[in-house]
């Protein structure tokens, strides 16, 4: 359950936030007022794409801040665990923002995490359903998931199943071809493939090594001028008649003979000092580079050599050292397969059928499942739906077989009829926009609570209905936010009336700039809200008679 939202610096937002609480909250306002933006903010708290045109013009950064109350669910404590949140918490602090460059990061209690796993968690936690959300209903392969999402856990299970035996028989189909491919050209593959593996694992690269050897070459390359040169700066601090650190010595005991004169010498005594510390450091390592340059031509040409193998591979079978053993671990594993491809031909033949055989089983067992829910399911949605003023409505799922695939080998496709005498027809073909409101809704209700989301966000999934309908869609709001958090942003009347708590937004202008105000309202407020939402802003008696009246109703 959400508890708390705050938003900084998100396009009209300038800053607000909102507490929320069990039941059903409805967030009215006149269009434009950026009550989608709200709803745009949850989103990008809980993964959606970040966009740099959210951020207000002139702040440098927007933000999301969303506290979330945690279902007892242990597979999301699992997940958070993996995260490092601390377990076991009440409630996560979901944090996210987003740049004027188009920059963004997430934390969960404050632990950095990926989009990926903000999405991840968020899908556990809220169900969010935007007005042009029942477009999904207009493409046939969606509906396949929602009716496997009614099923539950048996659906899910079994496709499972199916994905892991399907990613098989994909495997295996891609080894038998690759066998086959090569079975016309086997010898001279082999030969190739074993010579590639013979001349790699003769050189035995390892990975870095061409850098080093290309700085230990250069050095015996330049052996004798290194030494030379290292030799002069030596003599230079240690072996003249009177070297650098003579001098120093010199110099620090000439000033230590004059701190009893003047104190303020003491911090001069201390860098004379700790240069002479330095400086001996500095004769120290000179010396023993020193003692380790000396020619070695024999050296230098095993090392000329080694870097001449090695650049033969690179140019060969990669860039660097590593893809040199990537190519090396390939041919290894192909000339195993060629060189017993006979045997392995047929192996993998007859463990592809095996697999084979098994897939269709699975899939066999997955569209049982489903066609034992077909009848349950649509009879659930057609019930929601004649509640809806819509007496005549029916909805069927009809399954068509295709071709097997991580899914199964089932088609979905949802067939809706609004009146009597009519045969259910495709849905997307025959569905007005009020009626496919109507059935994404239906859909919403029955699927309520099977992906465990204690949140349901509406926005304005209302659109087309009005009058009767538009009443019974309201009560079937606020009997879902019996179970449910539910949060609804809607233009309509009866579904503000319906409301446990009514939260009002509006646009204002401070200091020339546009800025949202969110409220919550109750009592006489809340009453003009909801007439000036049934009579615009011409509010009369009978106007205020009725919002008393949608107010009241049970």
């Amino acid at each position: 359950m959400i508890h708390k939202l705050k938003v900084e610096n998100l396009a009209i937002i300038e800053r607000s936030e909102i507490l929320l609480g069990a039941g059903m909250t409805v967030l009215t306002g006149e269009t434009g007022a950026g009550k989608s933006l709200f709803v745009d903010a949850i989103g990008l708290a809980l993964g959606a794409r970040a966009d740099s045109t959210l951020v207000r013009t002139g702040a440098a950064m927007g933000s999301v801040e969303v506290e979330i109350g945690l279902p007892p669910r242990p597979g999301l404590f699992d997940r958070l665990s993996e995260l490092g949140v601390s377990l076991p918490p009440t409630s996560l602090v979901i944090q996210r923002s987003v740049s004027a460059e188009g920059r963004s990061n997430a934390r969960v209690n404050e632990k950095l995490v990926g989009v990926g796993i903000l999405k991840s968690i968020g899908q556990g936690l809220v169900d969010l359903v935007g007005q042009h959300d029942h477009q999904q209903l207009l493409d046939p392969a969606q509906h396949l998931s929602v009716l496997d999402d009614w099923i539950g856990a048996l659906a899910h299970s079994q496709r499972h199943v199916v994905a892991e035996v399907f990613s098989r028989v994909q495997t295996l189909k891609t080894q038998l071809g690759q066998v086959r491919k090569h079975q016309r050209d086997r010898s001279q593959r082999i030969e190739l493939l074993r010579f590639q593996v013979d001349e790699i694992e003769a050189v035995q690269p390892v990975i870095g090594e061409y850098e080093e050897l290309g700085v230990l070459l250069n050095r015996l390359l330049h052996a004798e001028k290194l030494a030379r040169g290292v030799g002069l700066a030596l003599a230079a601090l240690e072996e003249d008649d009177l070297g650098a650190r003579d001098r120093l010595a010199i110099a620090q005991h000439e000033v230590q003979n004059l701190e009893a004169i003047d104190p303020l010498l003491a911090d001069a005594i201390q860098s004379l000092e700790t240069a002479r510390v330095t400086l001996e450091d500095a004769l120290h390592e000179v010396r023993k580079y020193l003692e380790q340059i000396e020619p070695d031509p024999e050296r230098l040409q095993l090392t000329a050599d080694r870097l001449d193998q090695l650049k033969s591979l690179r140019r060969k079978y990669g860039e660097d050292e590593s893809e040199i053993l990537r190519a090396l671990h390939s041919a290894r594993e192909e000339l195993a397969l060629l060189e017993d491809s006979d045997v392995t031909a047929e192996q993998l033949e007859a463990n592809l059928a095996v697999a084979e055989a098994e897939l269709q089983a699975a899939c066999d067992r997955l569209t049982e499942i489903r066609k034992e829910h077909l009848a349950p399911f649509g009879d659930l949605v057609t019930s929601e739906l004649r509640e809806m003023a819509m007496p005549n409505a029916e909805l069927t799922a009809v399954l068509s077989r295709i071709d097997p695939s991580a899914e199964g080998q089932d088609g979905a496709e949802f067939y809706f009829t609004a009146n009597i005498g009519e045969s259910p027809k495709p849905l997307a073909r025959i569905a007005s926009g009020g009626e496919l409101s109507r059935v994404m809704l239906a859909l919403k209700i029955v699927l309520a609570g099977r992906t465990g989301a204690p949140t349901l966000i509406f926005d304005e999934v209302d659109t087309g209905l009005s009058g009767r309908a538009a009443a019974l869609v309201a009560r079937k709001l606020r009997r879902l936010a019996e179970t449910y958090q539910v949060l609804a942003i809607s233009h309509l009347p009866q579904i503000a009336g319906q409301a446990h708590r009514h939260l009002r937004i509006e646009k204002q202008t401070l200091a020339g700039r546009v800025v949202t105000k969110i409220e919550e309202i109750d009592g006489d407020e809340r009453v003009v809200e909801i007439a000036r939402m049934l009579a615009g802003e011409e509010i009369g008696e009978s106007a205020l008679a009725n919002a008393r009246e949608l107010i009241a109703a049970p």
